[in-house]
């Protein structure tokens, strides 16, 4: 009789924290963050992406003093070989070309007497972030856009046919590709009420993944977001989150199965997941009072890259690049 009790009682905790947890969300212990390292020598970094054969990363960064904004730099990834890339203007996001030989990047180079705006507030996001391509050094700089709008968030299809970027046009963001040469532009979504970013292509490169939200919430400091995927031809939408939450920056694995984001616990904690695209199960991976955003797997499946406050000093807000172990929570 009292095992009889003893097993009951077992079961009624386990559906409470199946009720408090929720089924959709695998927790891990504090303990598995001591399987993250910093990237040395990249002061100041964030939204860094690794290249196609992993030994290197492209990212934003302030490393010198000269450099008063945000600048395009690749780094081996040990944090040698820094290399800056453009000295004009300010830059954005950039990314890697499959072949490896070549890399795209965002920037305001050719219009100095145009107000910047800032990158974080869609209201006045800088018109005349143009897109350019460039060699691995910064050399044969080629631009591809040429308007006053916002051409950014930009990433590239695995087989190298497309590049895929955000345009705000009068306040409005969508997705848009081109071919790798900047030509044949085609937007895809074409939504007045959301807000569509942030995307990249699945290994398939014709499934894209990007987050959103509502027009409404531009304002807001933490907008909810929801994730989706959709074929490049704007067919096939899905929904992947399904919840109230901040849901950003999400970033697909090689694997086309999984793919990281950031999920926003109130009030302001900013936290990297793991989501499994097939079954929508989630797994945080990060578990810092830091904001902790930006993550990529790398191309090898066994590692996180991700941009962290977590060893900035008491009072600053200065972002730097953490790698983690990701094979335990893919095995």
């Amino acid at each position: 009789m009292n095992n009889t009790k003893a097993i009951g009682a077992l079961i009624l905790v386990m559906i409470v924290l199946v009720f408090i947890i929720g089924p959709s969300e695998k927790n891990h212990a504090q303990g598995d963050e001591s399987r993250v390292t910093a990237i040395p020598n990249i002061p100041m970094a964030a939204e860094a992406y690794f290249s196609p054969d992993g030994k290197s990363f492209i990212c934003n960064a302030r490393i010198t003093e000269d450099d008063k904004v945000h600048r395009v730099y690749t780094s081996s990834i040990d944090g040698e070989n820094i290399t800056l890339i453009n000295s004009k203007g300010e830059d954005a996001c950039s990314y890697y070309f499959p072949d490896g030989d070549k890399i795209i990047w965002t920037s305001t180079r050719d219009y100095p007497d145009v107000p910047v705006g800032d990158w974080s507030k869609p209201k006045i996001y800088p018109q005349g972030a143009e897109l350019y391509t460039s060699d691995l050094d910064g050399g044969n700089v080629k631009r591809l856009t040429n308007n006053m709008h916002y051409d950014a968030e930009v990433s590239v299809s695995p087989d190298g046919k497309w590049i895929l970027f955000t345009r705000q046009v009068d306040g409005k963001l969508d997705l848009w590709k081109m071919k790798s040469d900047g030509t044949d532009e085609h937007q895809i979504t074409f939504t007045d009420e959301w807000q569509e970013g942030g995307a990249f292509y699945l290994p398939d490169s014709k499934t894209i993944l990007y987050r959103a939200w509502k027009i409404e919430y531009d304002d807001a400091r933490a907008k909810p977001m929801t994730l989706y995927t959709i074929n490049h031809d704007g067919t096939d939408l899905n929904q992947i989150t399904f919840d109230d939450e901040t849901n950003w920056a999400p970033h697909p694995g090689p694997d086309g199965i999984h793919a990281v984001f950031v999920k926003v616990h109130p009030p302001h904690n900013f936290e990297i997941y793991m989501i499994n695209l097939e079954t929508k199960i989630q797994t945080r991976l990060t578990h810092s009072d830091a904001f902790d955003g930006f993550p990529m797997i790398s191309p090898d499946n066994k590692s996180l890259m991700f941009s962290s406050s977590r060893s900035a000093k008491p009072g600053e807000r200065s972002l730097s690049l953490f790698l983690m172990d990701l094979k335990p929570y893919l095995n």
